[in-house]
Order: C-alpha cells, then structure tokens, then sequence
C-alpha cells in the first residue's frame, strides 16, 4: 500500500487495528511481516484472503467495538477453517495508536523507496494499458512522453513526465532499472532503446514492435557502434507470448507479466503490502 493511501485510511477512520503476520510455519498465502488495517467498515491492503482474512477482519471489529487494545490469533490454514494452504500462522493484531499511525506510513514509506524503478516510454494505446497493469504491481513506475496530450489521458495516480528528450531520463535512471519502449516514433524508440542498452545494470529493456523492426534496429544499432552482446538484451517484440494477439490490452498484460518476470529474476522485487484497494470485505486468494 502507499503511504497516501495508508494516510487517507487513518484519517477515515481514527478507530483502527493492525492486523500483522508475525509467524509463519509451513504454506501459508502471505510472509511474516506482511500487515493490514482494519477499521469498523473498511480495510486496506491483505494478508492472503479467504477464510483466515475474513476471520481476522471479524475479530478486529469486535476489538473496535469492545476497546480492547491488542489479542493474538494463532491459525491454522486447513480444514478447520476451510483452507488448503497446509500451513500455520500467528497474527499480532493491535489497536493503532497515534506513534504507530506515523511508524506504520514511515514503513510503507521505505518499502515504497526499495521498490525497482519501470520506465515507460510512450502513452498511447499500448503504453496507458500497460501503465495502468503496472501501476499495480510493487514497482516505481513513470511514464514519459513528449506528448501533452496523451500524459493527460493516463489515470491521475500514474506517476507521468513531459520530456522533449526522452533518452535523458535513461541516463538519469536508477541502477536495475527497467525501460519499456512503446512511443509513436520509431527513430525515437530507437535512440531511447540505444541509450538503454549502452547501461549494463538494467533488469530489463523491450520495444514494441516485430521482427521487422527488430531486424531494422539491429542494422542501425550495429551501425551506430552498438555492442553486439548488449543487443542479446533487447526483448523485441515485448509480450511475445501473446502469441501474435496485437491487441494493445492482450500486448499490455503479457509484456507486464514478462517486465515482472524479469524484475523479480534479478531479485530487486521487494516485499511489500502495495497495490491493494480499499474495501469493505476480505479478498479470495
């Protein structure tokens, strides 16, 4: 979750509990240390779902209600509750007091700083799509256009940037970066993905595209002095798995997937509590 959002939920509702997990032996749906809050209508962010977190959703309201400041679940994740995990879990569940309200944003706060940095370049129809998927997944992503108009169109809690350079921001980019390449200009895809390769701490660079361009590309890179095993690192076409679907939506969701595979094979995909709705009920898992 975001601090803002872990901010606004503390200032709707002042009368809330912290429901952590603290202990995990065997399976269980989330790892020790992940947390929630839960106020008398509404929680924000999850510990796994289904049974456990409708029963701990339950038991903190009845804290709420009966004053009581803090209680320990110890539960099982099998039949008994009507889950399969197998496994077993401790949740420390307290009453959230003013200094915990501040230690709990200061921890979404230095989660959020570890998060891996994801660049798009370009929104248009791929690169909004594309945007709006990762602006779910535990990563910091920008956009960035040379086009006033299509940065407009992205959601207003997409991070966004109006640059008449895009390349800069590449050499400006934090060590494991990714770059996503989706503008409406080939010359410029070409020289943003040029200055990404010339980086030998990306965790992942791709354009969208197909083997022509791919093939087009590799002239003009080679021509520009481009070194040839940096070029083994340029995932061209994005979302190959997509198996020729050129829809943006169906492109989007398997080049997110495939950004996230490569995110996490470098081990820079930090644990977090992020992305998670305000809601009034558990989710399934």
């Amino acid at each position: 979750m975001t601090p803002q959002a872990l901010s606004a939920f503390f200032a709707e509702n002042p009368d809330a509990i912290l429901c952590e997990i603290t202990h995990v032996k065997g399976s269980s749906p989330r790892a020790e240390g992940t947390f929630m809050v839960v106020g008398a209508t509404l929680a924000l962010g999850t510990i796994g779902g289904g049974a456990l977190e409708y029963m701990v959703i339950d038991h903190a309201r009845r804290l709420i209600t009966a004053g009581r400041a803090h209680e320990v679940m110890d539960v099982p994740l099998g039949p008994e509750i009507g889950q399969c995990c197998g496994g077993r879990v401790r949740v420390d569940l307290s009453y959230v007091t003013d200094t915990m309200r501040a230690e709990l944003v200061a921890r979404c706060e230095a989660e959020l700083a570890q998060r891996p940095s994801v660049f798009v370049f370009g929104a248009g129809h791929v690169g909004r799509v594309l945007a709006h998927i990762l602006s779910l997944m535990p990563v910091r992503l920008e956009v960035i256009d040379t086009r006033k108009e299509e940065l407009a169109a992205l959601a207003p809690q997409i991070a966004s940037r109006l640059v008449a350079m895009p390349e800069m921001i590449v050499r400006q980019a934090p060590a494991g970066s990714s770059f996503v390449i989706v503008t409406h200009d080939h010359a410029l895809d070409f020289l943003i993905a040029h200055e990404a390769l010339s980086r030998r701490d990306t965790a992942y660079v791709g354009m969208v595209g197909s083997q022509t361009k791919r093939a087009k590309f590799t002239r003009w890179y080679r021509d520009q002095g481009g070194d040839a095993l940096a070029l083994n690192k340029l995932i061209l076409p994005i979302g190959a798995q997509g198996l020729g679907d050129k829809r943006p939506a169906v492109i989007a969701a398997f080049a997110a997937a495939e950004i996230m595979a490569h995110v996490g094979s470098q081990g820079i995909c930090a644990r977090d509590n992020s992305s998670f709705e305000q809601t009034g009920v558990a989710r399934g898992f």
